[in-house]
């Protein structure tokens, strides 16, 4: 997955009806198939209380990805962010964008980085086009992807509509949710508006968090809301 080949439907008809419908409607034809992406979004962000946030991304899909992020609070503001870089993961944030205040990084935080890619492949669905993803199918809108990446094996749930658009997606992702011991815990989020960027359809207004398809998802896990402004692949 390079970027040297289009995207042509007739290359996933073997796919479960679901996963076709949601990758012709994610592609489309002829769009070359992107091994990167580079986004820029705002939205808030639970740090016991919701906070606002600005924020670009970038998705390498072979070197992994860099979130950079300014969080607003009130007359303070933190800076940082979240990235994985050639198998290393690490978190850093900076009171003002000057005092250290949070610097992590270890083989829990590699692992829990490395989910958060393989999940925010729906940012880059190019990438599940490649030969070594794994197909399975729970009915004509519900179904699988499997695969490794980043060092970590992805088990990705997801839901469309009839048209193939994105509802939600799920998977078990290496975390510490409830602030112990690091653990597998279903992480996942609700798409609520799509946009088009180029030849590709993704999420652009999404609800995320841990815990997903419970009811602790709405009452203690959600972290993440998000809108995204603006994506350029290559």
């Amino acid at each position: 997955m390079t970027g040297q080949r289009d995207f042509d439907p007739a290359q996933v008809a073997a796919l479960p009806v679901g996963a076709q419908r949601y990758l012709r409607h994610a592609i489309a034809a002829g769009t070359p198939l992107a091994s990167a992406a580079r986004l820029t979004m705002h939205g808030e962000i639970k740090l016991k209380r919701w906070y606002a946030f600005s924020a670009e991304e970038v998705i390498h899909w072979r070197r992994g990805m860099i979130w950079r992020a300014t969080v607003h609070m009130g007359w303070m503001s933190i800076r940082g962010g979240d990235s994985l870089i050639d198998g290393a993961g690490s978190m850093r944030w900076k009171l003002f964008g000057i005092v250290p205040i949070v610097h992590a990084s270890g083989t829990d935080i590699t692992r829990s980085a490395a989910g958060r890619v393989n999940i925010e492949s729906i940012w880059l669905p190019s990438v599940l086009c490649a030969a070594d993803v794994g197909w399975t199918a729970a009915g004509e809108t519900h179904f699988g992807a499997r695969f490794s990446a980043h060092g970590e094996s992805a088990d990705i749930s997801y839901v469309v509509d009839d048209a193939g658009r994105l509802q939600s997606v799920t998977m078990p992702r290496w975390g510490n949710p409830e602030g112990a011991d690091f653990h597998y815990a279903a992480c996942g989020g609700l798409i609520e508006e799509e946009g088009r960027f180029g030849g590709f359809t993704i999420p652009t207004r999404m609800r995320v968090g841990w815990h997903f398809g419970i009811e602790r998802f709405e009452a203690e896990g959600e972290f993440f809301r998000v809108t995204i402004d603006d994506a350029l692949f290559r």
